[in-house]
């Protein structure tokens, strides 16, 4: 059972993660041969405060 887990800023529409969802599902099955059914995708939205880009906040970095 093929699993990703994304990390993301958090902020994403529904409607971007459903195509995250769908788009990471597929490209699994195409790269490992798994049937859709047994993959799985799992979201994880960060607080822009809580994610570093070279030393400073994303969100201090206005993302």
């Amino acid at each position: 059972m093929p699993f990703a887990q994304i990390n993301l800023i958090e902020g994403r529409t529904e409607e971007q993660k459903r195509a995250v969802i769908e788009k990471v599902s597929q490209a699994l099955v195409e790269a490992v041969g798994a049937p859709i059914e047994s993959v799985r995708v799992q979201i994880i939205e960060v607080p822009s405060t809580n994610w570093g880009i070279a030393g400073v906040s994303a969100k201090d970095r206005g993302r």
